[in-house]
């Protein structure tokens, strides 16, 4: 009987959790894979090498695992014809134009990837003295380039850098904005007719909320050369950004070097990383000469899995111990009861991490796979001890007899309407993310408030049956400050004299909320003023608007959704949460 009743719960738990196809604002294609010229080639590229590097995806057996793009970066300008502006193709590297290799990408069941600046110049004309590239960015032909990329040529996909649009970075100084010239750009290729084309915005720092209204993926870090330093740096830089990839579009940590010089181990946490973090997949080594422990890793269908997962998230830090990081995310069910984690060791020394699943809302005995060697690795409670190799990294899915509300939302989870890297964040205004010892989590939010944008949203509150919580928010403060709160854009409370005693101390205040069945989202703003810096918000059920899941334990201990402890486990009646709940 105690089975049936717990089976009973699960089906009602199923019945209101989100799967990605009742969800209306995922899609079906996840982050992009295939191959990119830059990384080994830079612009010493020619028809016969890019027509040698589609074979081989074919034939080392990358195409059946779902890398799909060959990706033609810097190096294939000719100029422009001066009278009508069309561009023209390196006379050189590709004699016989692009729609031949174009067309030999296709025959091979792949897409094709070209590159381009938003500016006047490209990267490569000013930094690998490529002077044929000078002069061939979009700027100013913006229209005339898409037609003839997609329209005449029949690419799929553009990489579009910006050193043509930042004054440093070209010999003209001309400086664009880059709201606007990645607009006109998505507009352009819109204009095309062509529904199916991806863009890649390449600002090298993430550019704003805006960017994911007109590009598929966009860098959020510096380029990225063959080293363990510019991994690490760049896996630091995209730690906090989670809230910024939804809806299938992507934070892009850059192209991989997987393959190349770094150790094993290194490649293993470069490529795991980049998977679990929802990065786009794009070969960078010699995929003719690849070594087989690189292309097995390359291949490894669990990783690819992770990746592509059709709910297109994110991993969020939950735990840091010893140096180390552990991040989470939802996989195949929104609030279901797998996961998948990743403990990731950026030391220089070997480290051992108590990893904790009540951080990661999952209770219960937990079935274990480790991503890495695609088999199963037994069972656990509560928490599992992990031992991670200096640089290295270990990934799991995990899959709870229990998936619990989860309580604790840390700020640098959250979004800020007005977040940038671009521009000087106090004068903007816009939010940061900053790594501190006193946060709960490690890292804050600062720098909130003085524009209504420049919010703190929590756009992923879930209530299983909704009701009334009791909402406590951890801030930072060494001052008075004043901060609007709100749940789904109805206004609660505006909550004054915050004032935690000092910038280094964390204060609270708790207010009572209801939130509804299903996704909530907190909003903590001050249109004309500093907010206090964020570091949690925490929510506990007071009272449910239905029945809570109960888990019956073995210790004759029953817990609500929650993980609290409502009821000795006994035969009969039981009120819980208002509820009469019959244990048989």
């Amino acid at each position: 009987m105690r089975k049936q009743i717990f089976a009973l719960l699960c089906f009602l738990n199923c019945l209101t959790t989100t799967s990605a196809q009742d969800t209306d604002t995922q899609v079906s294609e996840g982050p992009t894979m295939g191959w990119s010229s830059w990384n080994t080639y830079g612009v010493n590229i020619n028809e016969t090498l890019i027509r040698k590097q589609t074979a081989a995806m074919v034939t080392k057996g990358l195409k059946a695992v779902g890398y799909q793009y060959i990706n033609i970066d810097d190096g294939y300008f000719g100029g422009r014809d001066p009278e009508t502006g069309q561009l023209l193709i390196h006379p050189t590297r590709f004699p016989n134009g692009l729609k031949d290799v174009v067309d030999n990408i296709h025959a091979k069941g792949l897409k094709a990837g070209i590159y381009s600046d938003a500016g006047r110049n490209t990267c490569g004309s000013m930094f690998n003295g490529d002077a044929i590239g000078k002069g061939v960015g979009l700027y100013e032909h913006d229209q005339q380039d898409a037609d003839f990329f997609f329209k005449e040529l029949g690419f799929d996909f553009i990489k579009v850098d910006f050193c043509g649009g930042s004054w440093y970075h070209n010999e003209d100084h001309l400086v664009l904005d880059e709201r606007e010239r990645y607009t006109a750009i998505a507009q352009a290729i819109k204009n095309t007719g062509r529904t199916d084309v991806r863009m890649n915005a390449c600002r090298w720092a993430y550019p704003g909320p805006w960017i994911s209204d007109v590009a598929f993926s966009w860098r959020t870090t510096g380029d990225i050369y063959d080293g363990w330093n510019s991994v690490k740096g760049i896996i630091q830089e995209n730690l906090y950004l989670s809230a910024y990839c939804h809806d299938g579009h992507y934070n892009d940590m850059d192209m991989l070097e997987v393959g190349r010089s770094m150790t094993a181990e290194e490649d293993k946490t470069h490529f795991g990383m980049w998977c679990i973090m929802s990065s786009p997949l794009l070969i960078g080594c010699d995929m003719t000469s690849i070594k087989t422990t690189s292309l097995n890793l390359l291949k490894n269908l669990d990783l690819i899995s992770l990746n592509q997962d059709p709910l297109h998230l994110q991993a969020y830090v939950v735990q840091r111990e010893n140096g180390c990081y552990v991040l989470v995310k939802d996989v195949e069910v929104l609030n279901g009861p797998k996961r998948a984690f990743a403990v990731y060791n950026p030391t220089d020394e070997e480290q051992t991490v108590n990893v904790d699943f009540s951080l990661m809302d999952l209770g219960g005995t937990i079935q274990l796979r480790n991503l890495f060697l695609r088999r199963s690795a037994g069972t656990a409670e509560d928490k599992l001890e992990v031992t991670v190799p200096a640089h290295g990294t270990a990934i799991y899915t995990a899959e709870a007899e229990q998936r619990l509300e989860r309580t604790l939302y840390e700020a640098e989870t959250g979004f800020n309407g007005t977040y940038q890297e671009l521009s000087n964040n106090q004068t903007l205004p816009s939010g940061s993310y900053d790594e501190v010892d006193y946060a709960s989590g490690g890292c804050k939010v600062g720098w909130l408030g003085k524009s209504a944008d420049n919010n703190l949203q929590w756009r992923n509150v879930y209530s299983q049956y909704g009701g009334l919580y009791r909402l406590t928010i951890g801030f930072i403060s060494g001052e008075s400050r004043t901060a609007l709160l709100t749940v789904n854009g109805e206004r609660v409370q505006n909550l004054t004299g915050l004032n935690s005693g000092g910038w280094s101390t964390v204060g609270t205040r708790s207010v009572n909320i209801r939130l509804k069945a299903g996704m909530n989202t907190i909003a903590l703003s001050n249109a004309s003023a500093w907010m206090p810096d964020m570091d949690y918000i925490r929510l506990e059920l007071l009272e449910s608007n239905g029945i809570n899941d109960v888990n019956i334990s073995d210790n004759n201990v029953a817990y609500d959704l929650s993980g609290r402890r409502v009821s000795p486990k006994k035969k009969g009646i039981h009120i819980i949460n208002n509820k009469k709940i019959s244990f048989q």
